[in-house]
């Protein structure tokens, strides 16, 4: 497989906030930027003292119309006193590459993206930096006739970033599209400048009292708590799984398997008057518990249908059938109760690379960099017949 990358060099560098940077990038050989879709990200590879690695951002501007691929990058330092290392990527774009340097970059990738063939109203739900790939999703919207709501929930007005632009582009729809900013913990300036809506966390008593009733299309990203505890909000809203979709920043996993984990109730952010305000918050994760499907398991793949679309565990001893709405080997795995190591579910980490013993996969989305012969990417692998692979 060719290289993928291509050079690019940051020709601007804004401040978007405290803690978050946009860089903007053309490429160095001056031919046409890559074609993205809205909610799409970019690989960059980055280089340390140990040798490259990859790590993934979002576009966060107009990818039909801008001139240049933008990314905005939240810094992420270690916590004092902990062990865990400062973010690799974002610590190296935020300390060290200024305007005017090169970076390596790989095609846009990934299947969180807006559906542009639908009709439908739609609802955006972003956490802090989660909001990049939401952002470029509201910059194509702006110019659909579609309704839409954005709800952006984050620490205060100091660290949010990107505000003043979306705000700008909400504005410009003459309320076809509607802006609800939430501060977890406002500052006196946030207070003074009005730069929030509401004070606290979304929960459903704050999402009834803004949202119509209708059959929405939800599309949310941010960090993993605030995921989880939409996802329960939205099933008790009665919106339907297969209307949301969401991204992960950081590991990719499961947020119907995530549903069942127990975290401490939160204050609620609601506008509503005193007696709703003491309603019970449902973005308590305990306000939801996902009971998981599993996938029957046979034997051994002698008494699977002949032609089926068949994995073997081989270490497990399990087998299972593809259905029409399981995706790639690992969600099989998964819905089959093992537990696989994966990190980014999109082919590029490499992580969840293991042994293929017998049969033959193809690729749901093409690895940025294949495995070797005789091993598969199950992240984003499907079979083709009969599949043994070393679960």
């Amino acid at each position: 497989m060719a290289d993928a990358f291509r050079k690019f060099r940051v020709i601007a560098r804004v401040r978007e906030s405290e803690i978050i940077t946009s860089f903007h990038l053309k490429p160095i050989d001056g031919g046409p930027l890559w074609q993205a879709q809205p909610g799409q990200y970019l690989t960059l590879r980055v280089p340390t003292d140990e040798g490259s690695v990859l790590k993934t951002y979002s576009l966060s501007g107009d990818v039909q119309r801008d001139d240049f691929h933008r990314i905005s990058v939240k810094r992420e330092c270690a916590p004092d006193g902990s062990e865990v290392p400062d973010g690799v990527g974002s610590c190296w774009l935020h300390d060290h590459v200024q305007e005017g340097e090169e970076i390596e970059i790989a095609p846009p990738r990934g299947g969180f993206v807006l559906d542009q063939q639908s009709d439908r109203p739609v609802l955006l739900l972003a956490g802090g930096v989660g909001l990049t790939p939401l952002l470029a999703m509201a910059k194509v919207l702006a110019r659909s006739k579609r309704r839409v709501w954005i709800f952006h929930a984050c620490e205060n007005g100091d660290v949010q970033a990107l505000g003043d632009e979306l705000r700008a582009l909400t504005e410009a729809t003459a309320g076809r599209i509607t802006l609800h900013v939430a501060h977890r913990q406002p500052t006196d300036l946030d207070r003074a400048e009005r730069r929030f809506d509401s004070e606290g966390l979304i929960d459903k008593v704050l999402l009834q009292s803004l949202l119509p009733l209708d059959d929405y299309e939800v599309y949310m990203c941010g960090p993993t708590p605030f995921m989880v505890a939409m996802y329960r909000l939205l099933s008790d809203l009665g919106i339907a799984r297969s209307r949301v979709s969401y991204e992960f920043f950081g590991t990719a996993t499961s947020l119907e398997k995530m549903a069942a984990e127990r975290a401490p109730a939160a204050k609620a952010a609601v506008s509503a008057p005193k007696a709703l305000a003491n309603l019970v918050n449902l973005t308590d994760p305990d306000a939801w518990a996902v009971t998981e499907t599993t996938v029957p398991m046979a034997a051994e793949s002698d008494e699977a249908p002949k032609g089926a679309n068949t994995v073997v565990f081989s270490k497990s001893g399990a087998s299972a059938d593809m259905g029409s709405d399981t995706r790639t080997i690992l969600e099989l795995a998964e819905e089959a109760g093992l537990e696989p190591a994966f990190s980014c579910r999109s082919g590029i980490c490499n992580t969840c690379r293991c042994t293929l013993v017998e049969g033959k996969v193809s690729y749901v989305e093409e690895p940025l960099q294949a495995p070797d012969a005789g091993e598969v990417l199950i992240c984003c692998a499907r079979p083709e017949g009969r599949v043994v692979v070393d679960i």
